[in-house]
């Protein structure tokens, strides 16, 4: 999707032509083409990258011919110092920004010609501005010279070429014909981190994580069915978590220690977890995350846990890179009854790379929705007697609806305002227009219905907007925790997935739905399958 914003100015324009996808990486480039293939100069008013060969004769030095073409009819770019005006000139080639993880090798040609203090060196710099060097130039070279640098990023990152000189006799630069491949310079294996070794969500023990026993076990595995008084897991609302310190009243000046499995090193991670607080007397000292190394000392404290609101499941995102394997611990300190960390924990993951960019979170999958950035395109029915509402945090109406959204406990969510509605009035919210496919696809998402006057909510099927059929229903309060939902359906048309919610007899009746997820294949195995798809049979309604 391409969108244009007019500015209310009448002399204002947007413009898109020649749009190509080619396979590859963004990042290789020959300067043949005038887009540059999304190379940008960091704008300097003194000193920039230009463009060499061709007709271009702007340079009074004696340029050299293209690589590409090896003749002067190709391009390349380069830098002067003829132009600069004051000492310690930079001028900066920066690469677009790469999409996914890459590791392989980088290539380029240069020449530079050295006739007095000036450096040449390569970069890569990841979205939060920091930069890593990767390469320098160490002598003249006064014709093309093949550069292979091995690279391994955890994360999205940019090549930066950065050329600096102090004096307008620096000489010159030029750089041409910038590969990528997947394979390293030096052909050794890539190191891979399997995100499962340090995933947990504790439906089934422990997984990788142990606790330190000499004090007795501080970290307790529950598994319970929520009520109004206390909470469920997060993964789907039936599952297990760990809650620190449950035995408090007996214990005093005690720590809850939980730590994972060895990670590599020379590699940065992105570690989440979901906490919830269940006690009133909560200190910095109530949770905090440590990273360990392979001897059990500490390294360093990189999160402890915020002021939050209790009872609700909330999401920490921490970023941390370490040179020498590693390992992430979860401490809670219990000093007496008044300053007790009391605190739940759940479904922890670490994967490589950035948890985020500056701007906010990673793109989401296409079939992807947590209401978290807007509504995704998903559409309410004009046909139906109420509306679906965006929102953060509690819902207007006591002893009804989440205290915030599944996501991160402060993001967003969909919900009806019972109290806005009369009792049988429904509120659709409709899919945009789904691709017709072959074989099962699996619909999940996650829905919230706590009061004693909830109604129902229904998902339907509709093909070629005429039939639609009944796929998943629940009627009445479920639980004061999100439940997540799997419903499997084949379409082999055009269709839209529709969530219907009917309000109850009361006003306690607000129904709440977060994370919308498509993806193919059946929704066997998965471990959340313990909320059976509704037993009722489907009908057909035109």
């Amino acid at each position: 999707v391409l969108e244009g914003i007019i500015n209310p100015d009448a002399e204002a324009s947007i413009a898109v032509s020649v749009i190509s996808i080619t396979p590859g990486f963004c990042i290789v480039c020959t300067f043949e083409d005038k887009h540059f293939c999304g190379y940008n100069n960091r704008w300097n008013p003194n000193l920039n990258w230009l463009v060499g060969g061709g007709t271009v004769r702007d340079s009074p030095r004696n340029l050299p011919a293209d690589h590409t073409l090896d003749d002067e009819l190709g391009h390349y770019m380069y830098v002067d110092s003829v132009y600069i005006t004051n000492l310690q000139e930079v001028a900066q080639l920066v690469s677009p920004l790469t999409t996914s993880v890459l590791s392989g090798c980088l290539s380029f040609y240069y020449q530079l010609e050295q006739k007095s203090s000036n450096s040449f060196v390569v970069y890569t710099k990841d979205r939060r501005g920091h930069y890593e060097e990767i390469w320098r130039a160490t002598q003249a070279v006064d014709s093309w010279s093949l550069v292979e640098v091995d690279i391994e990023a955890s994360h999205s990152f940019q090549i930066v070429f950065e050329v600096t000189f102090s004096s307008i006799d620096g000489g010159h630069v030029a750089l041409d014909d910038i590969f990528f491949s997947s394979h390293f310079c030096s052909n050794k294996t890539a190191l891979l981190l399997d995100p499962s070794m340090a995933n947990c969500d504790f439906d089934d023990g422990l997984c990788n994580y142990s606790q330190n026993h000499e004090d007795n076990t501080k970290w307790t595995r529950l598994v319970r069915k929520p009520n109004p008084f206390r909470f469920g897991d997060h993964s789907s609302g039936m599952g297990g978590f760990l809650i620190s310190n449950a035995r408090y009243g007996a214990w005093q000046d005690y720590m809850g220690y939980l730590s994972g499995p060895i990670l590599p090193a020379n590699l940065q991670y992105c570690v989440r977890f979901f906490y919830a607080l269940s006690h009133f007397g909560i200190t910095e000292d109530a949770l905090a995350v440590y990273i360990y190394d392979d001897q059990d000392k500490v390294l360093e404290k990189i999160w402890s846990i915020p002021k939050s609101q209790t009872r609700v499941w909330i999401q920490a995102e921490i970023n941390y890179h370490r040179q020498e394997p590693s390992k992430i611990a979860f401490v809670s300190i219990c000093q007496n009854f008044w300053n007790c960390g009391q605190v739940a924990l759940d479904d922890v993951t670490v994967s490589q790379g950035d948890c985020q960019s500056p701007g906010g979170s990673w793109p989401a999958h296409p079939g992807e929705c947590s209401f978290d950035v807007g509504s995704c395109g998903f559409i309410q029915d004009n046909k139906d007697k109420s509306n679906w509402h965006r929102r953060s945090g509690m819902t207007p109406t006591s002893f009804t609806g989440p205290k915030g959204d599944h996501t991160t406990g402060v993001g967003h969510y969909m919900y009806i305002e019972a109290s806005h509605m009369r009792r049988g009035y429904n509120a659709r919210l409709l899919t945009w227009q789904l691709r017709e496919f072959t074989g099962r696809q699996c619909l999940t998402f996650f829905y919230h219905m706590y009061g004693l006057g909830t109604g129902s909510l229904n998902v339907y099927l509709i093909k070629e907007k005429t039939q639609e059929t009944l796929m998943w229903n629940r009627k009445g309060e479920q639980s004061i925790s999100w439940l997540k939902a799997f419903v499997d359906y084949e379409c082999e048309k055009n269709h839209q997935i529709v969530f219907e919610a009917v309000r109850g007899r009361a006003i306690s009746s607000d129904i709440a739905i977060d994370d919308i997820l498509f993806k193919k294949g059946p929704c066997k195995g998965e471990h959340g399958s313990r909320i059976p798809h509704s037993n009722i049979p489907q009908t057909t309604m035109k």
